[in-house]
């Protein structure tokens, strides 16, 4: 007999081994339909196996998320990548994982693949997906498997398999391969699987986006592929509500908002950093000079680290090891190697390390809007968002084991402040641990990780687990905010560090005399400013608060009569510290309005000869057609109110 127990709790009972379809038919006909893979005890694994012993399992349809990701990948490995091997002879497949909403195959093709072909490439995936095919799956040894694929052409599926470690196998120490269909000529793809049994189940609500360049292993050296992106939905509606969602990220990307709104400018002399024009470079200050604002009120001290560090410190902390090959390296004229920080906690050590420190001093919180670049490979960069020169909002809480828990109350308190001032509400937490590869011994862990979740529960936080996604040195917490379309972003962190302290010597006296190590707490609010900026640049799609907009108001005058009287408005608003700009040109009111409306700022103050006769102003606000006519005084605090930052 073989004891299956459901996700509820309950049981079935089978007189031998049994298959995942076979449960899901035992539960229901609807279930039997929908049913694509299935989670034995944890472990995701194709319907049709047979179950030989007692387990927990959970059948998985389109409906769940882990359903779907199955979904997207059969269809990028069994039919994306056949349609490319058949529309284009000669394709050689590297890899086709699933994404965010949908799925990627980079392939080398000798036929350059446009924004053109993709359609027809779509034509011919839905015509394999009518074919009556099953998808099954082969176990082989390891040196066949590599014989079948160099037989084939596939030389990035070869060498996939070669490199593998030998342990990063399916069973038994073998290779698992999918094909479709029988004979000689089947197509057969390398994929630890599991993959939807029949095509028949297969969502045709799918759509291929666009192409892009990709290296090989993500490394320059090596050959450049094609990269092709689809997404694909359960149903026809959900693709057609992501679709509309995709239009409208187009009309607020920010790199097309960057030039409009004449914020910043990225170019080839210097890829991944960025040009900050005036007006961006007065949105990034305000930006900064409001967190430094709150932070002040919460104890933090602000410091400064040089830009170049010795080769040696990196090494001592273990960030050479994990990061030196995204890191920027320069030699000096004393033979050193300088590397240019891709992180500050290293640097705030060396601080915190100057003197003697009580624990009557602790917690130190010590922040630093810290400039930090990363050698990241080009085909990430994008816009603002993956940049190679960067600004963190960066701080590093020295405290003792028993302040773990205060301390990480006060610093989810305040990022969710923050990110209320902004307007984001939904804030999801993730709580990952530690990696496979890690610095420190595994008690060291254990009082980290149960450090950490004990304080999260504190703070009154729900968290979903991110297995195996800490940092080398500690568990952490990652904040996700949600935007006005939906989309996620992973913004703060928070870490719980007892590992660089010991690597880098850090102490302070206890009170009995003792010196004892200090606990480091990473944390961040907005991460890098020039993602999180770009992140506000499509949430308010340019449109920004007042307290917030790089040109609060803009003085516009109807005639030349009014010039003077525009220009002492302009100066007394600029005296008041609001962010005004003079219109005095020779051009027509509803020109004016128009062209300031295009460039989106809040407020415009229109005066003509009857306004400058009575004190007053028109007020038009960005996005109404009704103007109102008030004093200037009262208008005056009235917009001294509104661009207030948030308290």
């Amino acid at each position: 007999m073989v004891t299956i127990t459901l996700p509820d709790g309950s049981k079935k009972e089978f007189p031998g081994p049994v298959t995942g379809a076979e449960v899901a038919a035992s539960i229901g006909a609807g279930l039997a339909k929908a049913a694509l893979a299935m989670k034995v005890d944890g472990v995701q694994r194709d319907l049709y196996l047979p179950i030989t012993k007692d387990a927990r399992i959970e059948i998985l349809t389109p409906k769940q998320p882990e359903g779907l990701d199955i979904l997207r990948h059969t269809t990028t490995a069994q039919v994306l990548a056949r349609a490319l091997k058949e529309k284009y002879p000669g394709t050689k497949l590297a890899i086709g994982p699933t994404v965010d909403n949908g799925f990627y195959y980079d392939v080398e093709t000798d036929h350059p693949i446009s924004s053109e072909d993709l359609e027809k490439i779509e034509a011919r995936m839905r015509a394999i997906m009518d074919e009556d095919k099953t998808v099954t799956r082969e176990m082989w040894n390891r040196e066949d498997a590599i014989k079948l694929f160099e037989s084939r052409g596939e030389p990035y599926k070869a060498d996939i398999i070669f490199n593998a470690p030998a342990d990063d196998t399916t069973e038994a120490g073998k290779i698992s391969l999918y094909r479709q269909g029988t004979g000689d000529n089947a197509f057969i793809d390398l994929c630890r699987g599991p993959h939807v049994p029949h095509f028949s189940q297969l969502s045709r609500a799918f759509k291929l986006t666009r192409t892009a360049g990709a290296y090989w292993r993500g490394d320059s050296k090596n050959k450049q592929l094609t990269r092709i992106y689809g997404i694909q939905f359960a149903t026809e509606k959900e693709l057609k509500s992501y679709l509309t969602m995709l239009e409208e990220a187009d009309k607020r990307d920010h790199r097309k908002l960057g030039r409009e709104l004449d914020l910043f400018h990225i170019e080839e002399h210097s890829p991944g950093m960025i040009f900050w024009h005036d007006k961006g470079w007065t949105l990034y200050r305000t930006l900064e000079n409001y967190i430094r604002n709150k932070i002040r009120g919460r104890g933090y001290i602000e410091v400064k680290t040089p830009t170049l560090v010795d080769k040696s410190l990196w090494e001592a902390s273990g960030h050479w090891e994990k990061f030196g090959q995204n890191m920027f390296v320069a030699q000096s004229d004393e033979d050193r190697y300088l590397c240019v920080k891709p992180m500050n906690c290293p640097c705030h050590i060396q601080i915190f390390n100057q003197g003697i420190k009580s624990y009557r001093e602790l917690p130190l919180r010590m922040a630093e809007f810290g400039s930090c670049h990363r050698n990241e490979p080009s085909g990430s960069l994008h816009g603002i968002m993956r940049i190679r020169g960067f600004v963190q909002d960066d701080a590093h809480i020295f405290c003792m084991e028993d302040q773990i828990t205060s301390e990480t109350v006060a610093f989810c308190a305040l990022l969710q402040e923050v990110y209320k001032a902004f307007g984001f509400t939904e804030i999801q937490v993730k709580f990952s641990d530690r990696p496979p590869t890690r610095a420190g011994t595994d008690e060291t862990w254990d009082k980290a990780e149960n450090a950490l979740k004990q304080a999260v529960q504190v703070a009154g936080l729900d968290y979903t687990l991110n297995p195996g996604e800490g940092a080398f040195y500690g568990p952490k917490l990652e904040f996700v905010l949600r935007d006005a379309l939906g989309r996620d972003w992973q913004c703060g962190t928070l870490q719980v560090d007892f590992v660089l302290p010991e690597r880098l010597d850090a102490t302070y006296v206890a009170p009995d005399g003792s010196k004892q190590r200090p606990v480091m707490l990473h944390r961040a609010i907005l991460g890098s400013l020039e993602r999180f900026i770009g992140i506000l640049i499509e949430e308010y799609s340019g449109k920004f608060p007042l307290w917030l907009a790089p040109v609060q108001v803009v003085v516009a005058t109807i005639t030349e009569a009014a010039d003077d009287y525009a220009r002492e408005i302009h100066e007394k608003l600029l005296a008041a510290g609001i962010r005004s700009i003079l219109d005095v040109k020779n051009d027509k009111i509803n020109y004016k309005v128009r062209e300031h409306s295009l460039h989106k700022i809040p407020v415009i103050l229109v005066v003509g000869a009857k306004e400058k006769e009575t004190g007053q102003v028109s007020v038009r606000r960005l996005g109404s057609e009704q103007q109102t006519v008030s004093a200037f005084t009262d208008v005056l605090s009235q917009l001294l109110a509104e661009t207030r930052p948030p308290a």
